[in-house]
Parts: C-alpha cells; structure tokens; sequence
C-alpha cells in the first residue's frame, strides 16, 4: 500500500478570508491543479489521475480545534521556504521553524481562520 491517505476536507469559518492564504501555500506544498467547484477551493496533485487533493470549504459555525495538519517537507531548508510562503500568506501564531527533536524540524502556524497546521522534516535516525 503505497497511498496513506486520499484527500482532506477542511472547514472555515469563512472561505473569502482563507483564500488568499491557501491559494498561496497549497500550489507551493505540490498541490497545483486548481479546481473550480462552486463553494470550494480544491487543488489536487498535478500529474495525471488524481490521487489526492486538499480541499477547503465553508462552514460559518466552524470553531478551530486542536487538530493539525502537517505536511511533509524533503529537507529543512524545504521547511523554511515554505514556512516563509506561510507567513508571507498571512499564517498567524507562528512557531519555528525549529528542531522539535533531533531528527525533527517544522514549523507550526494557524491560517487566519485559526485551524492548525505544520510543514516538517524527519532525519534519518
């Protein structure tokens, strides 16, 4: 099994305030394909079939929470450029980029409708 998961589906509380943020980070993490569905913003993997995509959709009664979702960088300096796409695109509550453990570097930040997110690296151990 080489796939772990197939997409995400992520609530805000409004879209037209996270679409600046995400239409910035999203193509930079490799998601490049935009699609135009009504009511989503929903960029997929770029080459052929679509094999994941992130989608992000309204929900005015969406309350932030304590989940994150991280993403995966190939290297720190990787971490660092796209932490700095992040902040540039207005991520707020930034923290790192920094190594959390020996082997592991990230940086943590919300997107301006509060929901958590984070880009890391794992060394070999």
């Amino acid at each position: 099994m080489s796939r772990r998961f197939d997409h995400v589906d992520l609530r805000v509380s409004s879209l037209a305030i996270v679409q600046p943020f995400y239409e910035a980070l999203l193509p930079a993490l490799g998601f490049t394909r935009d699609e135009q569905i009504e009511g989503w913003l929903q960029f997929e993997a770029p080459e052929g079939p679509v094999t994941e995509f992130f989608g992000v959709t309204e929900s005015p009664n969406h309350q932030p929470n304590e989940n994150r979702i991280a993403f995966w960088a190939e290297s720190p300096s990787e971490v660092n450029r796209l932490g700095a796409i992040a902040v540039a695109a207005g991520a707020n509550h930034v923290e790192g980029p920094r190594y959390e453990a020996p082997q592991y570097y990230a940086i943590f930040f919300e997107d301006p409708c509060g929901n958590r997110l984070e880009i890391c690296h794992r060394l070999p151990s």
